[in-house]
C-alpha cells in the first residue's frame, strides 16, 4: 500500500472543483455550526454531473467515475468505475464504515474522513497518516446533518482545520449514482471478509446500471443494491497465486449467498431494516472477473440476472 497518499488531500482538490461548479451542478453549499454542508440532493434537485462529483469524492478523488451507454442487457446507462488505488479509494474512503448515530439523526459515513477518525478495525490493520488540513466526509441521508450529528463527526475526527460534509439521500439523482458507483468497493469489502490479501489488489474496474431514481430512500436502497447484486459486473487485476484466487473466487460474488435471487427491499423488509441482519455473502457485484498479473491467466464468477433487475427497476421487459 502507498502509504504517501493523503486521502483528505486528495480529495480537496476535487472539493475546490465542485465549489467552482456547484451552480451548473445544483449543489448548495452553507456553513452549518462552522461546517461546509454540501447539499447534493437534500433541498436542492442536484444533477448527473453533481452524482459524478460525490462519487468521486468519496473515493477521495482517487477514482473516475463516467456514465456508459447501455450495454444491451438492459436499457438503461452504466456507471462505469475505475481505479489503481483500489484498497485507498475503496475499502479506507468510499466504503460506508462510519455509523454516525444520534438521537435526532443517522447516517453512514464514508469517504476519508474515515481514515482521520480511524475508528474502524481496519484502519487498525492499515494505519494511514492523515494530515489535518482538511478533512472530508460524505453522508447518505434524507435529511442535512444536526448540530447533534455534526459535533459527533467532530468528536471523531478531532482537531482539523476545516471541516466540510456532503449530502445526499438514496432517492436522489446525485445519491443513486454515488452508491452504485460502489461496485468495485464491494468486491474490495467481500474480499477484505474472506480474507484475501487486499493489497494483492493492484487496478480495478467496474460497472453496473443506473436505476431510475426511487420515490422514497427505502425504495432507492432497494434499487441501488439490486443494481450491485445482479447487475454489476467488476475486473480486478491481482498479483498472487492462482490457487488462491481459485479458493476464493466461487464465493465472491453475491451468487454465493442463499438470499441471491430476492429483490433486495424484500429482504431488507423482513431484516426490520437492519443490514447487520442480512446474509454478509450478498453484498458483492454480480460478477467478479479476476486477471493475475503474476500468471496471465483470468478467473470468472458470478452470473447476472437482468430480468430481477426489471422488475426491481420498475421495467417492462
Amino acid at each position: 500500500m502507498n502509504s504517501d497518499i493523503q486521502l483528505n488531500l486528495a480529495a480537496n482538490t476535487l472539493l475546490q472543483n465542485i465549489r467552482e461548479t456547484a451552480d451548473r451542478q445544483r449543489v448548495v453549499i452553507q456553513q452549518i455550526d462552522d461546517v461546509e454542508v454540501l447539499d447534493f440532493g437534500v433541498n436542492t434537485a442536484g444533477s448527473l454531473s453533481a452524482g459524478l462529483s460525490l462519487a468521486q469524492l468519496c473515493m477521495s478523488g482517487l477514482g473516475t467515475v463516467e456514465l456508459q451507454a447501455a450495454d444491451g442487457t438492459i436499457d438503461l446507462p452504466r456507471v462505469f468505475v475505475r481505479t489503481d488505488h483500489p484498497l485507498q479509494a475503496c475499502l479506507l474512503s468510499q466504503y460506508a464504515g462510519w455509523k454516525i448515530a444520534t438521537d435526532d439523526f443517522f447516517a453512514m459515513g464514508s469517504g476519508p474522513m474515515r481514515a482521520i477518525a480511524a475508528a474502524e478495525d481496519l484502519f487498525k490493520e492499515f494505519p494511514t497518516s492523515e494530515q489535518r488540513t482538511a478533512c472530508i466526509g460524505v453522508l447518505e441521508a434524507g435529511s442535512l446533518p444536526t448540530a447533534s450529528a455534526l459535533q459527533a463527526i467532530r468528536k471523531g475526527v478531532g482537531d482539523v482545520a476545516s471541516l466540510s460534509i456532503a449530502v445526499a439521500p438514496t432517492a436522489s439523482q446525485a445519491g443513486n449514482m454515488q452508491v452504485v458507483a460502489r461496485s468495485v468497493e464491494t468486491a474490495m469489502h467481500k474480499l477484505h471478509e474472506l480474507h484475501f490479501p487486499v493489497q494483492a489488489v493492484v487496478s480495478g474496474c467496474g460497472s453496473a446500471p443506473l436505476p431510475p431514481v426511487a420515490k422514497n430512500d427505502l425504495h432507492g436502497i432497494g434499487r441501488t443494491n439490486d443494481a450491485i447484486l445482479y447487475g454489476a459486473v467488476v475486473n480486478l487485476w491481482v498479483d498472487c497465486e492462482d490457487a488462491l484466487i481459485e479458493q476464493i473466487g466461487p464465493d465472491t460474488p453475491s451468487n454465493s449467498s442463499d438470499a441471491h435471487g430476492q429483490l433486495f427491499l424484500d429482504l431488507f423488509k423482513a431484516a426490520n431494516h437492519d443490514f447487520y441482519a442480512l446474509d454478509k455473502a450478498l453484498f458483492s457485484p454480480a460478477v467478479v472477473v479476476f486477471h493475475n498479473l503474476n500468471t496471465g491467466n483470468s478467473f470468472r464468477y458470478g452470473s447476472l440476472v437482468p430480468e430481477l433487475l426489471r422488475h426491481s427497476f420498475g421495467l417492462s421487459s
